[in-house]
């Protein structure tokens, strides 16, 4: 049986928390843990932030428009 890789579990994290202050400290995050946040406004998807090492891991491995 072939392995599968695991899929990161995003982390969700609203647009507030960026306007406060908290932008620096989540993208620390983001590039130390290799995490996925999905940005919420108004309790709604806007955005996807990863690390530039996934980025270019996802560039990479696909040719996916990203």
């Amino acid at each position: 049986m072939a392995k599968s890789r695991s899929q990161p579990i995003p982390d969700y994290r609203s647009m507030t928390e960026f306007l406060r202050g908290q932008a620096s400290r989540i993208f620390t995050e983001v590039k130390d843990q290799d995490k996925v946040v999905i940005v919420n406004k108004q309790n709604k998807p806007q955005a996807v932030v990863i690390s530039y090492e996934r980025y270019k891991r996802l560039k990479e491995k696909s040719n996916v428009d990203i």
